[in-house]
């Protein structure tokens, strides 16, 4: 079911939902190159706007300076201004937001204020064992970025980057089990509240997160307006 006007004249409005390492990411980034969306990241956005020294930035520099948590209004002024500044035909992808039930009103307000209305919801469903194998044999080129992993993509000629050459390679420090798996119970905690939310709206779609990546984007590209 979608929640966009009849005339279909503002671009299509999704939430891409999942844990770190379910591929939220890497669907966002299809969806901009083949459909011209947006991807809104509430972290990025926060950088940005402290960056550039807007008014909604220099609250939140002030509040992180002084150790604070950044409240729903800063998150909320951040997501106006973004709307404000995306032409209303241009589709948008959420990642990362809304994480509370509060912020999810909040959402649907800003939307309707900008005559935009959320079409769907799209869940990256993922096994908790599966996603700790991907995540923890991950591991990049230092130097050009590529990245491979222990089982599915190691380099043509081993210890050599396929794409520079390098021979020097990292792990993030944080890609371990404990780590994973306490994301993965935040995620489940701060979701769960949200997802019947939406469910209720006829909005929620999973996708199997762990298929090949061409699946996965067939099926989220299948579940967006044409």
């Amino acid at each position: 079911m979608s929640e966009r006007k009849a005339n279909g004249a503002a671009g299509p409005v999704v939430i891409l939902l999942g844990p770190p390492g379910a591929g939220k990411g890497t669907q966002a980034q299809k969806l901009m190159a083949s459909r011209g969306m947006v991807q809104l990241s509430t972290g990025d956005m926060l950088r940005a706007a402290v960056r550039a020294g807007t008014p909604v930035g220099l609250e939140a520099k002030a509040i992180m300076e002084q150790g604070g948590l950044v409240p729903d209004s800063v998150v909320s002024g951040l997501i106006d201004e973004a709307l404000a500044a995306t032409p209303p035909e241009t589709g948008i992808i959420f990642d990362g937001y809304p994480r509370t039930l509060a912020q999810a009103e909040s959402l649907d307000s800003l939307l309707a204020a900008h005559g935009r209305h959320l079409d769907r919801v799209i869940e990256l469903a993922v096994d908790e064992d599966a996603l700790v194998d991907r995540i923890t044999g991950r591991f990049t080129c230092a130097n050009c970025g590529e990245g491979y992993h222990n089982r599915f993509k190691r380099p043509k000629v081993e210890g050599v980057c396929d794409r520079c050459g390098s021979t020097e390679f990292k792990r993030r420090p944080d890609d371990n089990e404990a780590t994973v798996r306490t994301r993965m119970a935040e995620y489940r905690a701060k979701t769960a509240p949200i997802l019947p939310v939406y469910e209720a709206r006829g909005l929620v779609a999973r996708v199997d997160g762990m298929a090949p990546m061409e699946d996965v984007e067939r099926e989220v590209q299948a579940l967006l307006p044409a």
